[in-house]
């Protein structure tokens, strides 16, 4: 077996793991990474970046339906359809030139890339199982550990045949006639509204009372809204129990202990993701855990000296801007920088029907930690850029502190509210005042008026409510 050596050793080339290897490259790090599959992770390969292509498309088509009927804005078409397999082609090469880019940016800036899959032997020791079918056994200094996280499988409907999970439903080969849903979170509210807008009929299990249910009720209504609009099929407070039998079906009890078959030619199961810990001998290290997940402090530092781990193996929020941004802070804290994880908010952005952005605190989760605090909002059905956009449902909200008006937390919910969270996120990281963005002159006609009205409105003297 081949040895090398390095300072740092990066296993796992997804958001976290390849930001990591090239900022500590930049810092003069002798740096290696191993990965097994595609450089970008779940995020670049099978879950952000191909869902979003896939929305966009359906949102495309979906509209394109719409002209066919009575458009209010005067376009018609005729007869439009869906040729499935050309747009997953161009889904695919969106992924091929992002998952290209992270490869030239890792040899641009001196990491070396492993391909292959890695074993823990110890803290300083990986063997790897090389694609190319030559074992290599690599000694570093550092171990930064960023494998990522797998989905969440249900005992009661394994993974298998026409049970997918999403990355099965990222690469159908045909619309589904009809789709189940198991889980109404953001992946299986996601990808549900595209294949319905593809032409699927769409069925949604959730074991809650609501969908989105963790997001604030006010947030997730125009988002039931839409479901019931498209006619996808809510069955709320339901659980999966198992296949029909001849696998055509889910069998679905309700709380009421009711049991019911929905027909189903795929079953998407969506119920959340889990740190991934297995497959590698991760247990041999014997590190703190905080549930199933590796405990980190704000340097991302392992109980074990010179391992450090980040992304979605650290637990939540698995959200690749988070693991980004915990790669180049580990990378720093290895080049022997000072630096420390302790972002005031992380942005999650739910990329449905309408859209859904939540950053910070809501004003009940402030009530609870004992601030007083006041909220107003803004709705889109008083902004002109919604108007043209064809979106005035949804609003803007702001929670801020009564006694200094200091910002607290953001929530939003309406079409294109996804490109509002950078805002919010420098309002709260830089400590802003309602009066400083109510001060603010915002562009006009622009949705982010939206957001200096809702400071305005919280302050008493809205201009256009």
């Amino acid at each position: 077996m081949q040895t090398k050596q390095t300072t740092l050793l990066v296993v796992g080339g997804g958001p976290g793991g390849y930001v990591a290897a090239i900022r500590a490259a930049q810092l003069g790090v002798p740096t290696m990474l191993v990965e097994g599959e595609a450089l970008g992770g779940t995020c670049l390969n099978v879950g952000c970046i191909p869902s979003k292509a896939l929305i966009h498309v359906a949102e495309q088509f979906d509209a394109t339906r719409r002209y066919a009927g009575n458009s209010p804005l005067g376009i018609h078409v005729d007869k439009p359809r869906i040729e499935l397999g050309q747009a997953m082609g161009w889904k695919n090469g969106i992924v091929d030139r992002l998952t290209g880019g992270v490869g030239a940016l890792l040899k641009k800036n001196g990491a070396q890339v492993v391909r292959g899959w890695a074993t823990i032997v110890d803290g300083k020791t990986v063997d790897v199982k090389a694609a190319s079918g030559e074992d290599l056994r690599i000694q570093c200094e550092h171990l930064l550990l960023a494998t990522g996280s797998e989905p969440v499988e249900l005992k009661a409907v394994p993974f298998g045949g026409n049970v997918v999970s999403s990355t099965g439903a990222l690469a159908f080969s045909e619309v589904p006639k009809r789709l189940v849903v198991v889980g109404a979170g953001y992946i299986g509210l996601e990808l549900g509204f595209a294949w319905r807008k593809l032409g699927a009929e769409v069925a949604i299990v959730e074991a809650t009372d609501r969908v989105l249910p963790t997001y604030d009720e006010e947030l997730s209504r125009p988002v039931l809204a839409a479901l019931k609009r498209l006619g996808v099929t809510l069955h709320l407070g339901c659980t999966a129990e198992g296949l029909a039998e001849g696998g055509k079906g889910l069998r679905v009890r309700s709380r009421q202990a009711d049991e019911f078959v929905l027909p189903a030619d795929q079953v998407l199961v969506a119920v959340g993701r889990r740190p991934k810990t297995r497959g590698f001998n991760l247990e041999s290290l014997q590190l703190d855990m905080a549930g199933n997940a590796v405990k980190v402090d704000d340097q991302c530092r392992t109980s074990m000296r010179n391992v450090w781990a980040i992304g979605d193996l650290t637990g939540e929020p698995m959200l690749a801007h988070r693991a980004m941004a915990q790669g180049e802070v580990a990378a720093e804290c290895i080049a022997g920088h000072r630096k420390h994880f302790a972002p005031l908010a992380i942005p999650a952005v739910c990329f449905t029907d309408p859209e859904v952005v939540a950053v910070g605190q809501t004003g009940e989760q402030a009530s609870k930690a004992g601030i007083a605090c006041q909220s107003a909002l803004f709705p889109f059905a008083a902004n002109g850029r919604a108007m043209s956009l064809e979106g005035t449902e949804g609003f803007v909200r702001v929670v801020a502190r009564k006694d200094n008006h200091l910002i607290l937390g953001w929530q939003a919910v309406g079409t294109g509210v996804s490109e509002l969270a950078a805002a919010f996120s420098y309002a709260i990281e830089m400590g802003a005042r309602l009066e400083d963005v109510g001060g603010i002159i915002h562009a006009h006609p622009t949705l982010g008026e939206a957001v200096q009205e809702s400071a305005l409105r919280a302050l008493g003297r809205a201009l256009h409510i």
